[in-house]
């Protein structure tokens, strides 16, 4: 009987996107460099960026076969827009190649798939099918911004994106705000780089003056830049932010 591979989730670094991209080397274990050069088939978002990321891992570590030759299927669109957990996805039969005893990657665009990113739906299926999932290090936003920030590291919550709309998103800053300030409990957010610049603003114009509000932006990269503070001191100082890189929002007391 085939023994059944391995699920690797194999971190990718933060610069999707990016104009300057930090040198591989820098921001990933070489461990973990090293597992992914060897991986023959990959569950991914982008095919396209995933072949990119892998020429990086290849300029460290030599892939076992060429990039052409890897096995590389994505997500559904569906699963990217409406999240994993619509439970109408079955993920199973993007680990056959597991079932058959082959080792496969699941990656995201930048950080750790499945957090923040697609993927729980392909990690929840391994666990179901008996493949052993096996998570590797390297950068995740989320954690780094909550480190940088200052603000509770030992009770917090990650909601995700908030509304476009103006007035919904700032009735959501205000209810992640109270709930902030009444129990302690971090509230980290994201949004896509062209819009960081009215989340911002919304952020400025929605908290109260004494509320902290922490924001990094192009972690892990040469130009990255954080900045913790309360709102009055924002107002204040209008700090020149970075806002075309990633970021991470963090709020609390």
């Amino acid at each position: 009987m085939t023994s059944k591979g391995k699920l690797y989730l194999v971190p990718a670094p933060l610069d999707f996107g990016c104009e300057v991209q930090a040198p591989l080397a820098d921001v990933m274990p070489l461990e973990t460099i090293r597992v992914a050069s060897q991986l023959p088939c990959w569950i991914c978002e982008n095919a396209k960026s995933t072949r990119a990321y892998l020429k990086r891992v290849n300029e460290l570590q030599p892939l076992a076969q060429p990039v052409q030759a890897l096995q590389i299927q994505e997500l559904p669109r569906e699963v990217h827009k409406k999240g994993d957990h619509s439970g109408n996805f079955d993920a199973r039969p993007l680990l056959i190649a597991a079932i058959e005893g082959r080792d496969m990657g699941l990656v995201s665009e930048a950080g750790m798939p499945a957090i923040a990113d697609p993927g729980s739906s392909v990690v929840r299926a391994a666990h179901d099918l008996g493949i052993q999932v096996v998570p590797l290090t390297g950068p995740m936003s989320l954690m780094l911004a909550l480190a940088a920030s200052g603000l509770n590291g030992q009770n917090f919550a990650f909601v995700g994106y908030l509304p476009q709309d103006g007035s919904e998103r700032a009735q959501r800053i205000r209810e992640l705000e109270s709930l902030a300030l009444k129990t302690g409990q971090t509230q980290i957010f994201i949004e896509t780089p062209y819009r960081n610049a009215a989340l911002l603003q919304a952020l400025l114009q929605s908290l109260q003056a004494n509320t902290r509000l922490a924001l990094s932006c192009g972690l892990t990269m040469s130009n990255s830049w954080s900045r913790s503070s309360q709102v009055s001191q924002w107002k204040k100082d209008k700090p020149q932010v970075p806002l075309d890189l990633p970021g991470v929002f963090c709020i609390g007391r």
